[in-house]
């Protein structure tokens, strides 16, 4: 996801916090030193801080019982309405997938639980009427955000976990691709009306809440829909196998050449060997011209090194990759070193239209 920002790693699943997760936090703790002054600010920021310490435990309920079924999770993005584990794949048995939906429930609610029992073992009241979220004791507050939480994360909509499990019991009959439409489409009529509700009722946050629930189904959707129609597949069957590579002494000039005679916008860039050395891409090329003009050689504007990918690559972890790479093209190298070709994000989406038309018919 773009804007994310790996801060550590934990069991080989790399910790991202988004951006707007660092906007919520900033606005939380201003909004409490505007009210109160630099002691409620440092009190709710913390507090929003062992929140989400809550959430990644949550969310490594996930992983945990993911691995049991052998699928990893390569990240956990921590957004303003929760943390999203990544799963590299959807598991084939829709029984896998309720088991690994209903982890992350569980253990926020042994969360909950624990804290209840500190604040009985402390000798402090656990009353209904005392579970607030806004005043009372940290631990009590903290608590109560658990079980709001829990109660939210059960709501059977998509990209909450009870539409996951709601994607599990339909899947078995729809099949993934039908039953995670299904639920989306369930979790974006909800956000409409949670939306709606928020605008009319003055909660902003809910307002906020309810537009990322609404973009999270949308993206559920067309992500689980492009893994389903590029199942199967591997990087020599989606690779660009026709294109010009550029020498790593070329001039800037030369390449602009290529860019107008043709529709490459990226040039894998060799040496004398033939060996590649990094990628040109047409954003690299403009910089070096309006920095260092058209006579300056292509190693000086270049990424380099560029990752590569083997032929042998599946789908999803070379979009993966591809994606994660922040370019708009990655070299193809077999395993002797040799380049094959050039895999490109346009490349992949018109082999992609291509599948779901046969598909639809």
């Amino acid at each position: 996801m773009k804007w994310s920002y790996r801060i550590g790693t934990v069991a080989g699943t790399e910790i991202k916090v988004h951006v707007t997760f660092l906007l919520l936090l900033a606005w939380y703790g201003f909004s409490a030193w505007r009210a109160e002054g630099a002691s409620a600010a440092l009190a709710s920021t913390l507090f929003l801080l062992a929140l989400f310490g809550c959430v990644v435990v949550h969310e490594f309920g996930h992983i945990l019982m993911a691995r049991r079924f052998g699928v990893r999770t390569p990240d956990v993005i921590l957004l303003p309405i929760g943390g999203v584990a990544r799963l590299e794949r959807i598991p084939e048995e829709p029984r896998q997938e309720l088991s690994i939906a209903i982890a992350g429930p569980v253990v926020t609610l042994v969360i909950a639980t624990a804290l209840w029992g500190w604040l009985r073992l402390t000798g402090q009241s656990v009353t209904l009427s005392a579970l607030t979220l806004e005043r009372g004791a940290f631990v009590t507050r903290l608590m109560a955000v658990n079980l709001w939480l829990l109660a939210f994360n059960l709501l059977p909509a998509f990209p909450m976990d009870g539409g996951r499990m709601l994607r599990a019991a339909l899947a078995s009959r729809l099949g993934v691709l039908r039953a995670t439409r299904l639920a989306g489409t369930i979790g974006q009529m909800l956000a409409v009306v949670m939306f709606l509700v928020g605008l009319r009722a003055g909660a902003e946050l809910l307002a906020l809440i309810a537009l990322f629930v609404f973009l999270g189904a949308g993206a559920e959707m067309s992500a689980v829909e492009t893994r389903v129609i590029g199942q199967g597949l591997r990087v020599s069957e989606m690779m660009v196998t026709r294109f010009h590579t550029i020498p790593i002494h070329a001039t800037l000039a030369q390449v602009v050449d290529l860019l107008l005679s043709g529709e490459q916008r990226e040039f894998p860039v060799v040496d004398n060997l033939g060996r590649t050395e990094g990628i040109l891409t047409r954003d690299n090329l403009l910089r070096g011209l309006r920095e260092r003009g058209p006579e300056s050689i292509v190693a000086e504007a270049m990424t380099a090194p560029a990752p590569t990918v083997s032929p042998t690559l599946a789908f999803d972890e070379a979009l993966h990759r591809l994606r994660s790479s922040g370019l708009p093209a990655l070299p193809v190298v077999d395993g002797g070193g040799a380049l094959v070709g050039l895999l490109t994000m346009d490349n992949i989406s018109e082999l992609l239209l291509v599948r779901r038309a046969r598909a639809a018919r």
